[in-house]
């Protein structure tokens, strides 16, 4: 297997909470981006439903990924694991959110995992990068609504 990693960036008008409501709200991510369902498959233990132990149930079409959030620091940090749904193993993604000078978010979103070699790793790769980005860009717009 090798190891993959992605760096994406979008920057928002939106403050960080504003940003931080919809990112940290599973259910919302349908309303935003291009899933097509969105749903916390198990609550998190704790006073949000969203956070640390959550499992998060996202669609696109038929197909579905299950993510577990392991880290959750609002409205700064979210992390996330692959538990299914993608040829890919190790995923983890990082999601930052931090004021921009003179107002709005920077929105940083990185992500590693192991995955097949050549070319499907490279295809899965290229299909990741474009799926992070376009995600980060449609939750800057969204939060700016």
């Amino acid at each position: 297997m090798v190891g993959w990693s992605i760096e994406r960036r979008a920057a928002s008008q939106a403050p960080v909470e504003r940003v931080w409501e919809l990112l940290a709200d599973a259910r919302s991510w349908s309303s935003w981006s291009r899933l097509t369902a969105s749903a916390l498959a198990e609550e998190a233990p704790g006073p949000d439903p969203n956070g640390i132990g959550a499992l998060r149930r996202f669609s696109v079409g038929p197909g579905a990924s299950l993510e577990r959030v392991v880290a959750w620091d609002p409205p700064r940090h979210l992390a996330y694991e692959l538990v299914s749904g993608l040829p890919i193993t190790g995923y983890r993604a990082d999601v930052t959110l931090a004021p921009r000078p003179g107002g709005g978010t920077s929105i940083e979103w990185r992500a590693r995992y192991r995955g097949r070699p050549p070319i499907v790793g490279a295809a899965i790769h290229a299909f990741l990068g474009w799926f992070l980005q376009d995600t980060a860009d449609r939750l800057a717009r969204a939060a700016e609504r």
